[in-house]
């Protein structure tokens, strides 16, 4: 059994494409926020509690991850 996962540029890759997933996702929220008719996502979700709101923004929470776990793998 190799240990080829303990690399540090290998360490260093994954730690990289997790900080760009992470920017990729965050950039994606805010332009969702701004296209938005409301504006404010944040206090629609956690203010006023709108479940539907909650449900549309889960499901492109995981559709962006998938998005970015599919360009990292390739």
């Amino acid at each position: 059994m190799t240990l080829d996962w303990l690399k540090p540029e290998i360490i260093f890759g994954s730690a990289l494409y997790a900080f760009i997933g992470v920017v990729v996702f965050w950039v994606s929220f805010i332009i969702l926020d701004k296209v938005t008719p409301a504006y404010k996502l944040w206090v629609e979700l956690v203010e006023r509690k709108n479940v539907a709101l909650a449900i549309v923004v889960g499901a492109m929470c995981l559709s962006i991850g998938n998005i970015v776990a599919a360009a990292i793998h390739g």
